[in-house]
């Protein structure tokens, strides 16, 4: 797993994510401060996992990008305010110990 954040992303992040995301996502983009951006890169069932805990942990948007590969491997990006990110973020590392 390889973790980053990226702080007051500039408009040409924000270009690449636009290619990389649904419609809905970037309406959200659109519509929410986003102040920074996490991207997590795992395997497709921790994706799902990682998503959940950064939903339940901060007010953030957490979507997969599309475009990664390999097939076994995905990018997660979590999107909203710096202090709901470094939160989503931080869930997201303390909850990717061992599952059992």
């Amino acid at each position: 797993m390889q973790i980053r954040i990226i702080n007051a992303p500039q408009e040409n992040l924000f270009d690449m994510l636009s290619r990389r995301v649904a419609p809905h996502v970037r309406k959200w983009v659109e519509e929410h401060p986003v102040s920074a951006m996490g991207l997590v890169q795992a395997s497709v069932p921790d994706l799902f996992y990682f998503a959940d805990i950064a939903s339940k942990s901060a007010n953030v948007m957490a979507v997969e990008l599309f475009g990664t590969c390999p097939q076994t491997t995905t990018t997660l990006a979590v999107l909203g305010e710096t202090s709901a990110v470094r939160a989503a973020m931080a869930a997201i590392e303390e909850a990717s110990g061992p599952a059992f």
